[in-house]
């Protein structure tokens, strides 16, 4: 599965984004989907990741209530509505693939997922 993150940029604090990830190659089929971020000099953090099904989701309690996780399985594409954004919540935002049925309880660590996309940056101006 190749994984094509995108819709970053440059946003003003309290504003909106609506980040992207699209799989080529393979469907997201058997696939949960996390995204993760990473903001200079600190370690990649898990923030969001939907489940084959999607109506089962988990988020990280920085963002809950402000960012929402969707997939749309007929275009192989998961999105990542982030609302009320803070400065803080600047970095790279990198999408993951992971097998669905391994997920378990380790949805949060980043070695659960095979693949990656490439990352999208983020910045939310104060």
């Amino acid at each position: 599965v190749q994984l094509q993150a995108s819709g970053g940029g440059l946003v003003q604090a309290g504003g909106s984004l609506r980040l992207s990830c699209a799989a080529s190659g393979r469907t997201f089929s058997g696939y949960a989907v996390g995204w993760f971020r990473q903001a200079p000099g600190k370690e990649r953090e898990f923030v969001t990741c939907i489940r084959e099904s999607a109506d089962i989701t988990y988020y990280s309690d920085s963002v809950k209530g402000r960012f929402t996780i969707s997939r749309d399985n007929t275009k192989d594409t998961v999105y990542l509505q982030m609302n009320s954004l803070k400065p803080e919540d600047t970095a790279v935002y990198y999408c993951a693939a992971g097998l669905d049925y391994v997920m378990g309880s380790g949805y949060a660590r980043s070695s659960i997922y095979a693949y990656w996309g490439q990352g999208t940056q983020v910045t939310v101006s104060s």
